[in-house]
């Protein structure tokens, strides 16, 4: 019998409560479905060492570059991250290669039965999947991005070489909290007892969340920050302004590990260079500040908060253009009104809305962004507003895509299909 990947696919998002779709109500606290699946396929997460990171901003990009380093050191690096953009594969990649079809066709099939009457949430299964294809793919290291928060994420069942926290702001408050200091707290869940850990940013309301739980695990912190670095020395093939923050993390995270496990990581400063500009080639990272095509310059990004537009609104504005044109959509569950009010106002704005239910309405954000300033239409889909931003465009013009991570998916699977 021919299987269909697509139904399969459809099968996952609609069947499985799942985030992005749903956001809130596709939460679950509590591990409890964790354990029953991580026991059901025999522990596999206990087969392949592991690093972990967490925070609200930068664990997608610091992901892939370790990720990047460690294959360039010659191991098998097995890859977990969200969302994904165009294929639900990109979430679990081995050495940059995704999971095949067959794989997630045949682990749907095989395992219904058992995990269908626990009514999984979507990143239950997902993160079971991805554990039980690194083990049978022999990976050396995997590196797990955490999903949201950290305490009780399902991935924060792993014992890791190493955690790290790339940065803290408000995002996802309903779940996390509303202060720095809360949400920190939920991050901080992944430090484990004897576990170094590397945070990426230091801030005055979470610098002693940290160094308490890492008192109490007895486990030594490093903060990136006073990490004495010239990052401009290296070639980063990721350009956004925001990456230089990240890099100082990553860097951060590799010395960690050639310190602390000499034996196992073997990693040379030529590995660090090729890895560092090597990033997309060898994981696949699409989305970060990346050139769609350069007459007129077009750029889409997937930051999609206040602590993310702080560096992208700078980077935006520096832009030597004739015009300034910006493809803008939101989700309703964000700072939508600190975000905007960041935003130039200077630009000509096509306001559009992702094909995911969370998106805010294309005319309520617009009549939003019109109370800050902001003049342009409303459309419907990204591919509308996109196609008619290039069709007003001239070649020194600047375009920026963005405003979440779907709307990214959309237009990029929009120019694949072309």
């Amino acid at each position: 019998m021919m299987r269909n990947y697509s139904e399969y696919t459809n099968y996952l998002f609609s069947q499985v409560p799942m985030f992005q779709n749903l956001g809130k109500d596709a939460y679950k606290e509590g591990l409890e479905n964790t354990f029953l699946l991580d026991e059901h396929f025999g522990h596999p997460h206990r087969k392949f060492k592991t690093i972990h990171i967490a925070g609200t901003n930068g664990k997608g990009s610091c992901s892939h570059t370790i990720a990047s380093v460690l294959q360039e050191a010659g191991y098998k690096v097995g890859l977990f991250t969200s969302p994904h953009l165009i294929d639900f594969r990109e979430r679990i990649r081995v050495n940059g290669q995704m999971i095949s079809e067959e794989y997630v066709m045949d682990f749907i099939d095989n395992e219904k039965q058992f995990f269908e009457p626990l009514y999984p949430t979507f990143f239950e299964l997902t993160t079971a999947m991805a554990f039980k294809y690194f083990a049978e793919q022999n990976v050396d290291i995997a590196v797990i991005e955490v999903g949201l928060g950290g305490k009780l994420d399902c991935t924060n069942i792993i014992s890791p070489l190493l955690s790290i926290i790339t940065n803290i702001s408000y995002d996802h408050v309903n779940l996390l909290g509303d202060t720095l200091s809360k949400i920190a707290s939920e991050k901080a869940g992944i430090i484990k007892h004897g576990t170094p850990v590397v945070i990426g940013e230091r801030n005055n309301e979470t610098e002693g969340v940290f160094r308490a739980k890492a008192y109490s695990e007895k486990t030594r912190i490093i903060f990136a920050e006073d990490n004495d670095i010239d990052i401009d020395n290296y070639d980063f093939e990721l350009k956004g302004w925001y990456q230089k923050k990240n890099l100082r993390t990553i860097l951060t995270a590799i010395d960690e590990l050639k310190k602390n496990y000499p034996s196992t990581i073997n990693i040379k400063e030529n590995d660090i260079i090729n890895g560092l500009k090597n990033v997309c080639k060898n994981t696949g990272l699409m989305g970060r500040w990346q050139v769609i095509s350069n007459k007129p310059l077009t750029i889409c990004d997937t930051g999609h908060n206040l602590g993310g537009f702080t560096y992208l609104v700078q980077q935006i504005k520096s832009q030597k253009c004739d015009k300034l044109r910006i493809v803008f959509g939101m989700v309703n569950d964000k700072d939508i009104k600190g975000v905007i009010s960041m935003l130039p106002k200077n630009a000509i704005y096509y306001f559009t809305q992702a094909s995911v239910k969370r998106a805010m309405p294309s005319n309520e954000l617009k009549s939003l962004a019109q109370a800050f300033g902001l003049n342009g239409n409303a459309y419907n889909n990204i591919e509308q507003a996109y196609t008619t931003a290039l069709h007003d465009a001239n070649e020194n013009d600047f375009i920026y895509i963005g405003g979440s991570s779907f709307v990214v998916a959309d237009l990029l699977t929009y120019i694949n299909k072309k």
